[in-house]
């Protein structure tokens, strides 16, 4: 009923603000500094995109480069296996093969099982003899665009999940390519959208009906990017301001209109209510079984956060953690959860010297001088050894962070567990591992969910499993939630954990231990039942 009150007197006072002419003058103001602040947001979005377009293109020329002096027999098995082991130290491909008069001959993935039976033409043909197409049908991955570039006889495939970690809704983009012989654009990458192609092709900003465009290209001119965003949602970002030119412009007295609105605003916020939650312990922590997969036994847990806010709404993890990383507490939550860990599990872990619980960091807790100590201080505290309580780091926070790969090495040093989580979502290659230096990875959800489908992504796992084998890793594979997926993983002959609701959905603390209990005295049964009556008899 409070909350009702309060919603209903925003809206009488809104409605009051918005009444005069002052009013109008407010929002014509707002949306003039929104419309700054999306071409702002849009400049700095499509600047990193172009980046990373720039840097995959010269990686990918590298690679192709290397691939036209290939020392081996065009397509026998040892040149395709030369192809993969350049894919692996890549960081932008996904696939590498042979393609001549536009049927492709082999690939690193599919072998040469009936690849040159169709034609494919380019979509985009450069003045060095370079081609592009786009979705070849061998290579699709969902309903991801698919580049790839083609150089003499040699062609790769271009990760569709390279932009992912920059993508930043509402914020749209589209990437276009210019045809050599036609000098026509061609939208290659992103969403299409239909808007004239001179906005496309050249850098500066535009604004078509009610969106915003910012086009930046690459030195050459061949590759730009265009970010753009609708008006209404630049307004969504920017409410703020535009609720605070509409106070000033309703009132002689605006200052009383301002600070009721910002206070009432600020207070109710999802980041303000985080902030006290976080400050009264709020936050729950649930804990998920992972287990080996040749027994079926726990052997260690992962620790997930969960927060219900003040209008009891659960709000997802990845919107409040995302909250907390961009507005710079996100040490609070990782304090709030390793102090739950070692008090629920502080005196398993004594008992137990090999179980262990995980716990899943930010970005900036790898950067903060204050992480090591912290955690140090904490196991002191509660009497548990560094070897208990492993760590799980975002394959996308360890990308290009050089302070990131020292954290890692110190925690291993100290004796920790560390594991690259949802592992094949943008940076997998054989040196981006081994120059982390970590003790596992965990195989993304995404590609459990396509066991069983014809997705190409099925095709990558036998590749990450030998990585890992040859690095020495653990596997611990996510999202199992039937037997055929599990079956999959089975099969191997590596020593793999699993983790996924076939063997547990994330519960309490208490009814974790119960599951413990529970399964500890299964095992001392089946171990009694094994020994033979005659081996009990001799034993008295």
């Amino acid at each position: 009923m409070r909350t009702f009150v309060q919603r209903v007197i925003v809206i009488f006072v809104s409605t009051m603000f918005l009444a005069g002419a002052g009013a109008l003058g407010g929002y014509l103001l707002g949306h003039t500094i929104a419309l700054r602040q999306a071409e702002a947001r849009l400049d700095r979005f499509a600047n990193r995109i172009l980046l990373e377009s720039v840097t995959s293109t010269a990686e990918s020329r590298a690679v192709l480069a290397t691939m036209n002096t290939s020392p081996y027999a065009l397509c026998s098995d040892a040149e395709l296996e030369y192809f993969r082991q350049l894919i692996f130290q890549s960081q932008f491909l996904k696939a590498a093969g042979r393609m001549r008069d536009g049927r492709i001959e082999c690939s690193t993935t599919s072998g040469h099982a009936g690849l040159a039976e169709e034609q494919y033409k380019p979509d985009i043909a450069g003045l060095d003899g370079t081609k592009i197409y786009k979705n070849l049908p061998s290579f699709r991955v969902d309903d991801r665009d698919v580049i790839s570039l083609q150089m003499g006889q040699s062609f790769i495939v271009y990760n569709p999940y390279n932009l992912s970690s920059l993508e930043a809704p509402p914020m749209h983009f589209t990437g276009t390519a210019l045809d050599a012989p036609t000098h026509q654009a061609r939208q290659m990458l992103g969403e299409t959208t239909n808007i004239q192609q001179s906005i496309l092709v050249r850098e500066g900003r535009a604004q078509v009906g009610d969106t915003v465009y910012v086009t930046r290209c690459s030195a050459d001119g061949t590759i730009c990017m265009t970010a753009y965003i609708g008006m209404p949602d630049a307004l969504a970002i920017t409410r703020g301001y535009l609720m605070t030119s509409v106070a000033l412009g309703a009132f002689s007295g605006a200052l009383v209109g301002l600070i009721f609105p910002l206070i009432y605003s600020h207070n109710k916020s999802v980041e303000q209510q985080l902030i006290r939650a976080i400050r009264a312990d709020a936050l729950t922590v649930v804990y998920q079984p992972i287990v080996d997969l040749a027994t079926g036994h726990i052997v260690e847990a992962e620790a997930l956060v969960r927060w219900t806010d003040e209008y009891k709404n659960a709000v997802s993890p990845e919107v409040f953690v995302k909250i907390a990383e961009e507005r710079g507490f996100v040490a609070g939550i990782t304090k709030l959860v390793l102090h739950h860990t070692l008090t629920d599990f502080g005196a398993t872990m004594r008992a137990r010297s090999t179980f262990r619980v995980n716990i899943n960091i930010a970005a900036s807790d790898l950067a903060d001088t204050e992480f090591l100590p912290m955690v140090e201080r904490a196991l002191t505290d509660a009497e548990v050894s560094p070897r208990n309580l492993g760590i799980e780091i975002t394959e996308s926070y360890t990308a290009r962070q050089q302070v990131a790969k020292n954290t890692i090495l110190r925690l291993r040093k100290k004796g920790h567990y560390v594991a690259i989580d949802d592992f094949g979502t943008g940076y997998s290659s054989l040196a981006y591992l081994h120059d982390l230096s970590v003790n596992a990875i965990k195989i993304d959800k995404a590609f459990t969910k396509a066991i069983g489908t014809d997705a190409v992504t099925v095709s990558i796992l036998p590749q990450i499993l030998t990585m890992a084998e040859t690095l020495k890793l653990r596997v611990v594979v996510e999202g199992i939630e039937t037997r055929a997926q599990a079956d999959y993983f089975a099969a191997s002959k590596q020593s793999i954990h699993a983790q996924g609701w076939l063997f547990g959905r994330p519960v309490p603390a208490r009814l974790f231990l119960q599951m413990l209990d529970e399964e500890e005295a299964r095992i001392a049964k089946e171990r009694e039942a094994e020994i033979p009556n005659g081996a009990i008899v001799a034993a008295f």
